[in-house]
C-alpha cells in the first residue's frame, strides 16, 4: 500500500468522527467492510490502527501500514494498540490535499463532503455513486442477528427465510434472457423503486407486489435475485412450504418477524416462493395454528408497501390454478414466466456456454432441438456434455457433444414422465437458480446450515 492510501484512511476517519450528519453509506465500501465488527452500525470514534489499515488495503497480502507512513514527519503510532495518529493535523491535511487528485476525492463521499469544493467534486454525486451500506453482507447479517437474537426461537424463525446481501447475489440481470413483457415489468419496478417519494405524493401506495407465474426452471427466482443485485437491495426469501412443517411452533409469530426484518432492511426485496402452498394449507384440515400463520401472512402482505415501507414483494408459484381469489387480489402485477421459445433458447445457450470452448458451435441448431426445455434444462444439457467430454479427457467440446447431451436428456425426461404416470413421485429437481441465467447463485442460509 502507498502512503497516501493510509493518510486518506486516517483523514476519512477524522472527518467521519467530526461530522455526525455523515453515516455509514458515506464511507467507502472497503472501509465499511473492515469496520462493521458484527454489528449493524459503525460506532464513533472510528479509529485507524495498523491492522485496520492493512485489512482495508492489503487485499489479502501482507503489507505494513506503518512502514508506508513512518517516514512522514506528521505521523505517529501507539506502540501497544497500533493506533495511527497525526502529530500535527494541519500539516497532515495540507500534505494530503497536495498529493490527492479529484478521482480519489470522488471515490470517497466523506472526503467529498469535506474537500469537494477544492477539487470541483460534488458530495451529492459522490454519495449517489457510492455503494450503499444496505449492499454490505456485514450490515445485512449484523442487523438480522440483532433483530432475531439467539436461541431456539431464532433458529425456528431462520427455518422460514434465507437472507442475502446484494454483494452475495451472483445472478446477473444482463445474463438472464427475458421476454419482452418480463423486461417491461422489470423496468417498471425499477422506476417505481427509484421514484417512491413521487408515488407517495400522488397517493399510489398499492404498487410493488408482483406475482411470478410459470413452470419450474423458467427463471422466477433467478430474476428476483438478479433484481436484488442490480438494485443493490437485500434479498429475503421466504420458504412458504415450511409453514406446514409440524416442527414449527410459533409460526405466526415468526411470520410477523419476517416482515419486521424486511422493513428494517428496507429498501429490500421480499420474495415468497411456493405461494401456492397457501392454498394447500387453507383448504386442508391442518392444525389451527398453521391456519393462523397463513392468515397472518396474508394480512402482513396487505399491510406492507413498496411506496410506504420500501419493500418490494414478489411472490412465485409453479401452480397458479391452485391460487384462489384472496391470493390473486393481493398482487398488482402478474408476470408470466413461460418455457423459453426458440429465440430465447438460442440466447440462453450462447450465455451459458460463453466460457466453454466448443468447436462448430451453433446455438440456433441446439434451440431447434430443445423445444419445451426450460433454462434449467438447458444448463443440465450443458453439464451432461461437459462431463461426458471429461470422461474422454477432453475440455474442448463439439456441437455433436451438445446434440448427444440433448438426446440423452430427452430420454431421461421421458423415463421420468413414465414414472409419474405409474404413480411414482420423482425427486424434486426444480432449481430456479439454474434457470434462464448463467452461473449458480451462491446460497447462504443465515445462521443455519443444512
Amino acid at each position: 500500500m502507498e502512503d497516501i492510501d493510509v493518510i486518506e484512511l486516517m483523514i476519512t476517519a477524522q472527518v467521519y468522527n467530526d461530522n455526525t450528519e455523515l453515516d455509514e453509506s458515506d464511507l467507502p465500501p472497503q472501509v465499511r467492510k473492515a469496520a462493521w465488527n458484527g454489528k449493524s452500525n459503525i460506532e464513533r470514534p472510528l479509529e485507524v490502527s495498523t491492522d485496520f489499515a492493512e485489512e482495508v488495503y492489503s487485499n489479502g497480502e501482507a503489507e505494513d501500514a506503518w512502514e508506508a507512513v513512518e517516514r512522514l514527519p506528521f505521523t505517529d503510532r501507539e506502540s501497544m494498540s497500533g493506533e495511527l495518529r497525526f502529530t500535527v493535523d494541519d500539516i497532515a491535511e495540507d500534505w494530503f490535499l497536495d498529493n490527492a487528485d479529484s478521482e480519489r476525492i470522488r471515490d470517497n463521499p466523506v472526503l467529498a463532503y469535506a474537500y469537494g469544493e477544492e477539487f470541483d467534486v460534488s458530495y451529492e454525486e459522490a454519495a449517489a455513486d457510492n455503494r450503499p451500506k444496505e449492499a454490505d453482507a456485514e450490515w445485512v447479517h449484523g442487523l438480522v442477528r440483532e433483530v432475531i437474537g439467539e436461541g431456539e426461537e431464532a433458529e425456528e424463525m431462520l427455518e422460514l427465510v434465507d437472507i442475502f446481501a446484494p454483494e452475495e447475489i451472483e445472478q446477473n440481470l444482463d445474463e438472464i434472457v427475458l421476454t419482452e413483457e418480463q423486461e417491461k415489468e422489470v423496468k417498471k419496478v425499477m422506476k417505481a423503486i427509484e421514484h417512491r417519494d413521487y408515488l407517495r405524493e400522488v397517493g399510489l401506495s398499492e404498487i410493488g407486489k408482483l406475482l411470478f407465474v410459470g413452470p419450474p426452471g423458467t427463471g422466477k427466482t433467478s430474476t428476483a435475485k438478479a433484481l436484488s443485485g442490480r438494485l443493490e437491495l437485500p434479498f429475503i426469501e421466504v420458504k412458504l412450504s415450511m409453514l406446514t412443517s409440524q416442527y414449527l411452533g410459533e409460526t405466526a409469530k415468526n411470520v410477523d418477524k419476517v416482515f419486521e426484518i424486511a422493513k428494517l432492511l428496507s429498501p429490500c426485496i421480499l420474495f415468497i416462493d411456493e405461494f401456492d402452498s397457501i392454498a394447500k394449507t387453507r383448504d386442508s384440515d391442518e392444525h389451527a395454528a398453521l391456519k393462523r400463520a397463513v392468515n397472518t401472512l396474508l394480512k402482513s402482505i396487505d399491510e406492507v408497501s413498496l411506496v410506504r415501507d420500501s419493500v418490494l414483494l414478489i411472490g412465485a408459484t409453479n401452480h397458479p390454478k391452485m391460487l384462489d381469489y384472496a391470493a390473486w387480489r393481493r398482487f398488482d402485477e402478474i408476470v408470466e414466466f413461460p418455457a423459453p421459445d426458440e429465440r430465447m433458447r438460442a440466447e440462453i445457450f450462447r450465455i451459458i456456454t460463453h466460457e466453454v470452448e466448443i468447436e462448430d458451435f451453433d446455438a440456433d441448431e441446439l434451440a431447434e432441438e430443445t423445444e419445451g426445455l426450460t433454462g434449467s434444462d438447458l444448463r443440465l444439457v450443458l453439464r451432461e456434455a461437459v462431463l461426458e467430454a471429461l470422461t474422454s479427457d477432453r475440455t474442448k467440446l463439439s456441437q455433436e457433444d451438445l446434440l448427444n447431451a440433448v438426446e440423452n436428456f430427452e430420454k431421461r425426461k421421458n423415463l421420468k414422465e413414465l414414472d409419474m404416470m405409474d404413480g411414482d413421485t420423482p425427486l424434486d429437481d426444480d432449481s430456479e437458480g439454474h434457470s434462464h441465467e448463467h452461473g449458480h447463485g451462491g446460497h447462504e442460509h443465515v445462521g443455519h446450515n443444512h
